[in-house]
């Protein structure tokens, strides 16, 4: 099954909200956002991307057959690491293991390296999420160490892996 990233549409907020009403998938991600997530919140998220940065957010719909199944963002670091960006994605618990994350991943890489001065792109998934680390690694990113006792997740201090993929 193939997916296309895209720029939102506030009619996505829907779909979205859908989406990443999951608890599952919240556990995988920063926290602040909230559960159950509605389509208000979609919307508030939605009108956010929509008027941030254009040079340091760059925000997409992940989806099939134009309806949003997950999201992917990467966003620019400031000051020495202004050529630095973190990603940051998930899919629809329903369409896991399919190979979209990684057809996701690539096609925002491929975006930001084409369209921007960015040349270098990480992310940190918890050490837990296997998943998650294979789509970086099937996506060309390599894994560069393990930062422990890094986070604070649910109630438990937790150790995030960073992988990175570079501009050639």
């Amino acid at each position: 099954m193939e997916c296309k990233i895209r720029h939102w549409k506030i009619e996505d907020a829907k779909d979205l909200a859908i989406a990443l009403n999951n608890k599952k998938i919240l556990d995988n991600l920063r926290d602040g956002l909230p559960y159950p997530y509605t389509e208000e919140d979609a919307k508030e998220y939605i009108n956010e991307m929509l008027n941030s940065d254009k040079t340091s957010t760059f925000a997409f719909a992940i989806t099939i057959d134009d309806k949003v199944i997950g999201s992917i963002g990467v966003f620019r670091k400031e000051n020495i690491h202004k050529y630095t960006a973190e990603m940051g994605y998930y899919i629809a618990e329903s369409f896991w293991g399919q190979g979209i994350g990684t057809s996701a991943v690539k096609q925002a890489c491929n975006y930001i390296f084409n369209n921007t001065d960015i040349i270098r792109i990480y992310a940190e998934p918890f050490t837990y999420n296997v998943p998650s680390c294979r789509v970086l690694e099937k996506a060309g990113f390599r894994y560069e160490g393990t930062l422990r006792k890094n986070a604070m997740k649910n109630g438990k201090i937790l150790d995030m892996n960073i992988y990175a993929i570079v501009k050639e």
